[in-house]
């Protein structure tokens, strides 16, 4: 009633109501409720980065009639995005989101640098220095298991047995490969014992993970060296588990 009294003395050009998307039903009831009091302009739809797919800015257009504007994909201000219909139908279908990851690409990842990488990584001269990199711009996209949403098929892959992206094993190590020497990240191979439990200490993580980093780095440039001479060759991939 206060809102609405307020909205005959401000005359506001446009009304945006804000609702949660993690509490479904309640944010349709809480939408139907202001409009009724104040007929909103449109709706902008937070918390689309967690768990739901969005069914709840169906419901509330239904209800409304009001247009959803903008969603929020995290807490940021750069989170808060234009809505797409057509991207969001997608999602709730789980056939994940193309185009809106092309844009943060776009946006976040810087292409020569990306292209420097390709090349290094085709002609096996990719060092740690250049994974650390890759990691931190990948890391510019968002949380990796939001961006495993926006792939078709992959969104799937999250609640299948024995499959796990971890970020905070993804921070490990970049603490690793941080609490290297230069020359260390670009000679791995030099890093032994006293070497190994020195990063280990500065990184704040144990002695396996160092191991566990170097020996999985050295599977994928075991794996690079195959591909670039036209060989057939399969490894897991690191970090993923």
């Amino acid at each position: 009633d206060k809102l609405a009294e307020l909205k005959k003395h401000c005359t506001p050009q446009e009304i945006l109501l804000v609702v949660d998307a993690m509490t479904g039903q309640d944010a349709v009831n809480v939408a139907d409720s202001f409009h009724q009091k104040l007929t909103i302009d449109g709706v902008i739809l937070t918390k689309l980065d967690g768990d739901t797919r969005g069914g709840a800015a169906l419901s509330v257009r239904a209800v409304t009639g009001a247009p959803i504007k903008f969603v929020g994909m995290g807490e940021k201000m750069d989170a808060l995005e234009p809505f797409h219909p057509e991207r969001m139908a997608s999602r709730i279908l789980g056939m994940g989101d193309v185009l809106t990851l092309i844009e943060k690409a776009q946006e976040t990842i810087d292409l020569q640098k990306a292209q420097d990488f390709e090349r290094k990584l085709m002609a096996n001269q990719f060092t740690l220095e250049d994974f650390l990199e890759q990691i931190q711009q990948m890391r510019n996209l968002g949380p990796w298991e939001q961006i495993l949403d926006l792939i078709p098929g992959m969104g799937k892959l999250k609640g299948m047995p024995g499959f796990h992206i971890d970020d905070k094993e993804i921070g490990h190590v970049e603490a690793i490969i941080r609490s290297m020497t230069p020359e260390e990240r670009q000679r791995p191979e030099i890093i032994k014992g006293n070497r190994r439990k020195r990063i280990a200490r500065g990184s704040g993580t144990s002695l396996q993970e160092v191991n566990r980093l170097l020996k999985q780095f050295a599977q994928m440039k075991k794996l690079m060296k195959q591909f670039s001479s036209g060989k057939k060759g399969l490894a897991k991939l690191p970090f993923f588990n």
